[in-house]
């Protein structure tokens, strides 16, 4: 555990060590701020929930950035296979590194929180649901953070790294659009898979295990693959 929190830590200041950070979070907030605002006075009442959505929106696009250097770099660098030398266990440098850039997205997320005290200046909001919608945009910005994570593993070139993963976000987040399409069996297990349905069941304030237990699956899953693609190096 401590040789993760070190890794964690390390990823977590590397971020503000350069302009990276400030980069993605500022467009992050822009973007989501702009077309929130745009938007807001057409509602009949105070309501973050549309907040949420866009936010989740912009995450599909923003966590591959976050996450696209975090192994490729190391590969590229011929720095990874140097972290691995040190008594640390890939397990742990997969996890540390996880938990570094969803360190950076829990602090665009909180960063948000300025807007959702400006709508509840407007009028009364309902609490339950604003943490629900916070925990929604935690899990899925962590399910597609993982996602990085694993396409991260794969390569040593960013740019492969984030287009993998930003594919792979879009197929789950749009997924829920191609349902009309599709017969009614097949149909909902597509909707099961898709991103955009569990996140819309916590944006309205609907916290199911269920949809806790998707993400949370995902993200284990996404993980134990990429672990398994830094251990595959030792079969080569």
């Amino acid at each position: 555990m401590t040789n993760t929190l070190t890794i964690a830590k390390r990823e977590f200041r590397s971020y503000f060590n350069g302009p990276a950070a400030y980069i993605v979070g500022s467009l992050f907030l822009l973007v989501v701020a702009i077309l929130f605002w745009n938007t807001f006075f057409l509602e009949q009442s105070a309501s973050v929930r549309n907040l949420f959505a866009l936010a989740y929106g912009v995450s599909v696009f923003v966590a591959p950035a976050i996450t696209m250097g975090l192994i490729a770099e190391e590969r590229r660098n011929g720095t990874l296979e140097l972290l691995i030398t040190y008594p640390v266990r890939d397990a742990e440098v997969v996890i540390g590194k996880y938990l570094g850039a969803l360190g950076l997205y829990t602090v665009l997320l909180a960063l948000t929180v300025p807007q959702v005290f400006a709508v509840g200046s407007m009028g009364q909001l309902d609490m339950g649901a604003v943490w629900a919608g916070y925990l929604g945009l935690f899990l899925s910005g962590g399910a597609i953070l993982a996602i990085g994570v694993l396409a991260s593993s794969w390569t040593s070139n960013q740019l492969i790294a984030l287009i993998v993963a930003l594919s792979i976000g879009l197929f789950f987040a749009l997924i829920g659009q191609l349902l009309i399409f599709l017969p009614d069996g097949v149909a909902s297990i597509f909707e099961w898979l898709s991103f955009g349905y569990h996140e819309n069941n916590l944006e309205r304030g609907v916290i199911d295990t269920r949809d806790v237990f998707f993400f949370v699956s995902v993200i284990a899953l996404c993980l134990t693959l990429a672990f398994r693609s830094l251990e595959s190096r030792l079969w080569k």
